[in-house]
């Protein structure tokens, strides 16, 4: 992480507090999707989802967001070199009012090379 990226961050965003724009710290939301992989438009889906490595074939493909819990334990600051890990961790089905649905949970984890925690995410998925 440098300085700059997150003052960029925090002017697009339009952040107020002082230690975003000097880029002292990041916004928590600075991390918001960084397991997704920059693709050309043609690498998209028809959704304009990523294609994802980690997932089975399902029978369903309509997606919609079923949640996110982030768990901040520190801020990322300038000079950090993160390390995110994302995992499946769980994968169900339940029956809806119109039919099946599949629930993907995935869990995000953001630690410094070093090891230390910075953040923890689980998040959902539903497949109809």
């Amino acid at each position: 992480m440098t300085r700059r990226d997150i003052v960029k961050y925090a002017i697009a965003t339009q952040q107020r507090l002082e230690k975003y724009r000097r880029g002292d710290e990041a916004p928590p939301m600075f991390l918001f999707n960084a397991h997704q992989p920059l693709v050309d438009l043609d690498a998209l889906r028809p959704d304009g989802l990523t294609v994802d490595p980690l997932l089975p074939e399902l029978p369903l493909r309509r997606v919609m967001a079923g949640g996110i819990k982030n768990t901040y334990h520190r801020p990322v600051k300038p000079g950090d070199h993160l390390v995110l890990t994302r995992t499946i961790a769980d994968i169900y089905e339940k029956q809806g009012a119109s039919g099946p649905l599949i629930f993907v949970v995935y869990g995000v984890r953001v630690e410094t090379e070093n090891g230390e925690l910075v953040m923890e995410e689980i998040r959902r998925r539903i497949f109809r």
